[in-house]
């Protein structure tokens, strides 16, 4: 399928030929008719692609602190490939489209296959032929509304969400600064809803386009054009002012705030719909004791996984307009008439010459507001197109073809989950012809990979594209732009966005499960049923029960050919410093002190409902690392919470008798080393500084060696994965170790809720 994207680092603007989307639970998946430019949000994230490295990080001082942050823990090295992974590559655009659904997922049966439906959502109403769209952010088209029209449906929940923290009543004034796309339906809105409106704005065709629509009068943002406005408001409201301003503007002026201050009354309501500048005058504003408010984006669900990806509503006695309801407003409003937005549809483009649409729009060449991509009526199942032979990301008038073949640029993207076996839906798989623990075929050992994230695209990719004796042979992730960055950046002979594809694929020696934790005992174990060896990203399982399903799968096939992502103890600097350190004679006491530093209010990593806590996610890196320094596995875990939600402190002791404790906080400064080991035993000291020196005391003085990086040992890690897969011989880490360290992890929030010690 087409999908417009663009590489946030190059500002390259391309049409790619991808593969569509799967239908996932929870959702429909809807070919699209017409899809709506944003003029407003897309062309300031074009705008912001096309600033320098410098520009950018003014556009984003908030980005800035968190790479800053980041090189102090993870080094400078490691902070780059991150960062770059995310800058070069491609993003999707668009976010307000009208289609027919294709196909249904299963908690979707409120649709049916033929439905016209609007769609909402900046990662599922794409300019794409398909989209796979969650419930919540999906509504039925009346019969009669044109789809051109329904596919304005999500900028109008934007502008009524802003109409509603407005609060307005029958008969108020209200002042709309910015007569854009937004800006205009936010006057129609107005108008229906009997209150009398005035606008301004640069652009003299769009105020007279306002006017048309019922404003009582619009002018110009000039001193002179706000004056005559002025005047014609006081005499409308018999000298008091506007009740409300709604800023629908953008920009670095302070001009809109300064304004509204000048054309509201006293206690007027102010709402930010657009992002502008907001240095508000103080004395103005305190003078009028005017009240400030944000409108954010559709209305409330808006940015809770919950609502928009599960599926969960909010009572509408509760909360009476979420943005699905919003979304379905609108709609009714244009399927009765109420709300005219033919009129704003200035030109229609077919999906092909999106790039030269988005020149234009950036020059000022093109007049209206309203512009809409138009997409072929296909009539075959996307599923045809999604699995195509050859599965390449080209580019409409780009280089993306060249690219995949040179392993050119860096991928970035979400991690492929979402459904039961992480992309795609589940599905019977083939077992492999040759016996459980043979070798790879003759020549490079061919590997599949079921998602393509930030750490796999930055931490594991890069070292498996350097080694000569791999060939990176198929990627199935859950969105089509990250199976193309993937491609592009490390040459993937096939992509698609199903995991049965990989799952099924014959010609594999090696299957990667790089995905959400909720999906990786499930990948798992279909992976191994494939007879192929199987690298699986930590966590293993999340549970008991997880768990004892991949011991069991082990068991009837008879493919223990397991390997887990535990890399530190492949690290150069800890196994020479285990070297140095050497055997205590005895037991020993080590301490692992983890300033994890907190999370993003965003980050999938705080579903702990779905994904496992936090430490279920990253503690086996340390648990496995202890268990290899002493060489001998947990029998005992006992935890207790820490001060802030998510910390813990761990106690464990080990078969030889000897203890450990992990320190997993998020409290400490996020300047601080993120990683310190310290080891005592046999009258020796050791200490790890965050993988950058280590220290042993054995003498009079400490010995200390340093590291150029910080070399947490993926690629000795992925090095020893490729041998064993190649000659067939044993997994870098025993498969019992990987069980027993996935136990005593498990065993942690196990003994957090019991409130006593847990036996592995």
């Amino acid at each position: 399928m087409k999908q417009v994207a663009q590489n946030y680092k190059s500002g390259e603007l391309a049409v790619l030929d991808v593969p569509a989307p799967s239908c996932a639970p929870g959702g429909v998946l809807v070919r699209s008719l017409y899809s709506l430019i944003s003029t407003g949000t897309e062309l300031m994230k074009v705008g912001e692609a096309k600033l320098s490295m410098l520009g950018k990080a003014r556009a984003r001082p908030d980005q800035v602190k968190k790479v800053l942050d980041s090189v102090a823990q993870q080094g400078a090295l490691n902070t780059y490939k991150k960062v770059m992974n995310k800058l070069d590559s491609y993003t999707p655009l668009g976010y307000s489209l009208c289609g027919v659904v294709v196909e249904v997922g299963a908690g979707a049966e409120e649709f049916s296959v033929g439905q016209l439906v609007a769609a909402a959502g900046n990662e599922f109403a794409l300019h794409a032929e398909y989209n796979w769209v969650p419930v919540n952010l999906c509504v039925p088209v009346p019969d009669g509304v044109p789809p051109e029209q329904a596919a304005f449906s999500t900028v109008g929940a934007i502008a009524m969400h802003g109409v509603r923290q407005s609060e307005v009543q029958l008969g108020d004034t209200a002042v709309v600064i910015g007569l854009g796309l937004v800006g205009q339906l936010v006057v129609r809105l107005l108008v229906a809803a009997g209150v009398r409106v005035f606008g301004i704005d640069t652009v003299e065709d769009r105020c007279r386009m306002a006017e048309k629509a019922g404003a009582l009068h619009c002018s110009s943002a000039d001193e002179a054009g706000i004056a005559v406005l002025e005047r014609s408001l006081l005499e409308a409201s018999n000298g008091l002012g506007a009740d409300h301003i709604l800023l629908a503007a953008g920009g670095h002026s302070n001009g809109p705030v300064e304004t509204a201050a000048r054309l509201a009354r006293d206690r007027a309501r102010v709402v930010d719909i657009g992002k502008t500048k907001l240095d508000l005058p103080w004395n103005a504003y305190y003078d009028k004791e005017l009240d400030l408010r944000f409108s954010r984006s559709y209305g409330p669900g808006r940015y809770d996984d919950r609502y928009e990806l599960e599926g969960i509503d909010y009572p509408a006695g509760y909360v009476r307009w979420t943005e699905r309801r919003n979304l379905e407003c609108f709609i009714d409003l244009i399927a009765r008439e109420q709300i005219d937005v033919g009129s704003l549809v200035a030109r229609v483009f077919p999906i092909a010459d999106a790039t030269e649409v988005y020149q234009q729009l950036s020059t000022n060449t093109l007049p209206g507001v309203g512009f809409l991509f138009e997409y072929p009526n296909h009539t075959d199942h996307p599923g045809d197109e999604a699995k195509s032979p050859t599965g390449t990301a080209q580019g409409a008038g780009a280089t993306a073809a060249a690219d995949a073949a040179d392993g050119a640029g860096t991928p970035g993207g979400a991690q492929g989950a979402g459904t039961p076996g992480g992309v795609g839906s589940a599905s019977t798989t083939a077992r492999r012809r040759e016996p459980a623990g043979g070798p790879a075929s003759a020549g490079a050992a061919r590997f599949g990979f079921v998602g393509a994230g930030n750490y796999a695209s930055s931490m594991l990719l890069p070292h498996l594209q350097k080694n000569e004796d791999v060939v990176l042979a198929h990627v199935a992730t859950n969105k089509s732009l990250s199976a193309a960055n993937a491609q592009r950046r490390f040459g993937f002979e096939v992509i698609s966005t199903d995991a049965n594809d990989v799952l099924s694929d014959d010609s594999l020696d090696a299957i990667f499960v790089v995905t959400r934790h909720s999906t990786h005992a499930e990948l798992a174990c279909r992976a191994l049923e494939t007879g192929k060896a199987v690298f699986v990203e930590k966590p293993l399982a999340l549970t008991d029960e997880d768990l004892d399903r991949i011991v069991a799968t082990a068991d009837a096939t008879g493919n223990d050919r397991l390997m887990v992502g535990f890399n530190r103890r492949f690290a150069p600097l800890l196994t020479d410093l285990r070297g140095r350190f050497g055997h205590p004679g005895g037991g020993s006491s080590l301490r692992y002190l983890v300033n994890a530093g907190r999370l993003d209010p965003s980050s999938w990593y705080l579903d702990q409902d779905k994904e496992g806590s936090r430490f279920a996610g990253e503690g086996g890196h340390f648990i496995d690392t202890l268990s290899w320094w002493l060489d001998s596995p947990p029998t005992e875990v006992y935890a207790v919470p820490g001060p802030d939600a998510g910390d813990v402190v761990v106690t464990l002791r080990f078969a030889n008798g000897s203890v450990g404790t992990i320190s997993y906080v998020g409290g400490g400064n996020s300047r601080f080393p993120k990683e310190t080991l310290d080891i005592t035993g046999g009258g020796r000291n050791g200490r790890l500084d965050n993988f950058q020196s280590a220290s042993v005391w054995s003498g009079r003085k400490p010995s200390t060696r340093k590291a150029r990086g910080t070399d947490k040992g993926q690629r000795v890690e992925l090095e020893r994965f490729v041998a064993a897969v190649k000659s067939g011989g044993p997994m870098p880490i025993p498969f019992d170790a990987l069980i027993a360290t996935t136990r005593a992890t498990i065993a942690v929030d196990k003994s957090l809720a019991s409130g006593k010690p847990e036996t592995v």
